[in-house]
């Protein structure tokens, strides 16, 4: 459960700006997308792979 203490006299804008940076930063909403379907392990094996093959050639490509 996130907790977000909001000072004396600081604007709520503020606030709710932290308690989205922090609820973005746990990775709740991931999770959550993940969890409103099965993917079975080798499927998300695979995808993990791609996203490593994606990311090394960006690297590669910036060097």
């Amino acid at each position: 459960m996130l907790v977000i203490p909001v000072k004396d006299g600081e604007n709520i804008d503020r606030a709710l700006k932290r308690f989205k940076r922090k609820f973005l930063k746990t990775g709740t909403l991931k999770r959550l997308r993940a969890n409103k379907q099965y993917i079975k392990p080798s499927e998300r094996l695979r995808i993990k792979k791609q996203k490593a093959v994606y990311s090394e050639a960006l690297l590669r490509e910036m060097e």
